[in-house]
């Protein structure tokens, strides 16, 4: 038996504030969107290396506020690609602590997104 990365599902409510936040801002690319029916919510599977997201309208799958903890190799390179974007939203900054560099960005709809490289 071999068990494979999870999948987080982050909830949200808008797939226009999403793609500006996770595509536009954050560099995922979107891998595929499903619908039940054109008025039915969105369903989608954002991707940046290894790194896979899905992301859901629907209100049985996940709840606002979760934070997920993501491993980076160079963290003052992330925080530069994201300071030249220009997000309004959005000005992360690198803050130390006992056990790595974290890097913290909160998503339109409560979720975190804490990019963390060891010390």
């Amino acid at each position: 038996m071999h068990l494979c990365n999870a999948i987080p599902i982050l909830r949200i409510f808008s797939i226009d504030k999403a793609h500006e936040f996770y595509v536009d801002f954050l560099g995922f690319s979107k891998e595929w969107e499903h619908r039940f029916d054109p008025t039915a919510p969105v369903y989608m599977q954002v991707q940046r290396g290894e790194l896979v997201l899905h992301l859901s309208e629907h209100h049985g799958d996940a709840t606002p506020g979760a934070a997920l903890l993501i491993p980076v190799d160079d963290i003052s390179a992330l925080h530069a690609e994201l300071t030249a974007r220009n997000y309004p939203y959005a000005r992360p900054d690198i803050r130390d602590e006992e056990w790595g560099r974290i890097l913290e960005v909160g998503d339109p709809f409560g979720n975190k997104l804490r990019f963390w490289q060891r010390n």
